[in-house]
């Protein structure tokens, strides 16, 4: 397998654009998290561009997004928008091109009802199955009584209203941009059909396959018994056949690079050492938050606790449903994982 090579070392900033392959032009927006940008590709089409995925909607976004229209982008309009996923770093504008812009947005159905209905589903207090599943997990009561307190973070407060209208992708689809013809391939277990696109020399990935980082495999009181775990291992498993050495690969996160069969190897991999540490760990009962250590092998910060509970939860999870793992409720609704 080919080693992992980033071509391009030096991101682009502010409403800078670097062409990374011809007619493909890298730009990267800013995120107010620890993860502090999303990348943004926009592609030459004919008569117009075609934007993949949009990042959040905040003022300083909202403010490049004119400033890249008015700019580089100003030779021609935005007729398309595909969006990869629902997830809010990636459909926060969808909406605003939408409406003021009249882009088409190009997405699966279940990106389009995820993100529709959390658009929709304002809420000023923590939902009952909520609370109920961070006690599950044991969260930390200090961190439980302080997340209680406060009003819940809405979609819709970095999500713009996304109005009626969208042309569906699925598995298998192909679509033309510019020069290329593109194949749609979803993924699992990051997000529910998840869009990577397929040409001959370029797989645009968004959060399936990133390079540096392992995208987020969590488990929410929306699905409280989901196994995105198992789902992530069987999508790489089957990208993988179609990863060629030239592939060039855009992700949604970090540097585009190439060595994309290598990358998918690490991915499982890791995944794997990580159930085979948590697997020792749970010789003895633990809470899905007593399994920090051993999981992501360093000191979780007040800033990841949310994002490393909903991991810990996934890969528990993923050993329950293959049933090497038994769970019993504690007396606080707390679940305690063991081996057996």
């Amino acid at each position: 397998m080919s080693l992992i090579k980033f071509p391009f070392e030096t991101p682009p900033e502010g409403i800078e654009m670097i062409e990374v392959a011809e007619g493909i032009h890298w730009i990267r927006l800013p995120l107010p998290m620890k993860l502090d940008h999303v990348n943004i590709y926009v592609l030459e089409d004919e008569g117009g561009w075609t934007v993949i995925d949009t990042g959040m909607n905040t003022g300083k976004t909202r403010a490049l997004w004119q400033a890249l229209i008015e700019g580089p982008l100003k030779a021609r309009p935005i007729n398309r928008v595909i969006l990869t996923h629902h997830h809010p770093d990636h459909v926060g504008l969808v909406g605003w091109m939408q409406s003021e812009y009249r882009a088409e947005l190009w997405t699966t159905r279940t990106a389009w009802l995820f993100a529709r209905m959390l658009t929709l589903d304002v809420q000023e207090t923590w939902p009952e199955e909520t609370l109920a599943y961070y006690r599950s997990a044991g969260m930390d009561s200090d961190f439980y009584e302080k997340r209680k307190a406060e009003r819940p973070f809405n979609y819709s407060d970095v999500v713009a209203p996304m109005p009626l209208g969208f042309k569906s992708l699925d598995e298998g689809h192909t679509l033309t941009i510019g020069a290329r013809e593109f194949t749609v391939r979803l993924g699992q277990g990051h997000a529910p059909d998840h869009i990577t696109l397929w040409a001959d020399d370029v797989v645009i990935a968004g959060d399936q396959m990133i390079a540096n980082i392992s995208s987020n495999l969590g488990v929410y009181a929306t699905e409280p018994e989901a196994d995105p775990v198992g789902a992530w291992f069987d999508s790489c498993e089957r990208l993988k056949v179609f990863a060629k050495p030239e592939h060039l690969v855009l992700p949604g996160h970090k540097l585009p690079y190439t060595g994309l069969a290598t990358r998918l190897t690490q991915l499982i991999n890791n995944h794997h050492t990580a159930l085979d540490r948590l697997n020792a760990h749970l010789a003895e009962p633990r809470t899905a938050t007593e399994c920090f250590q051993p999981l992501f092998k360093r000191k979780i910060s007040e800033g990841e606790y949310g994002l490393a509970l909903v991991e810990a939860v996934g890969h528990l999870n993923h050993l329950h449903q293959l049933g090497t793992v038994s769970r019993t409720r504690r007396q606080d609704g707390a679940y305690l994982w063991r081996i057996g």
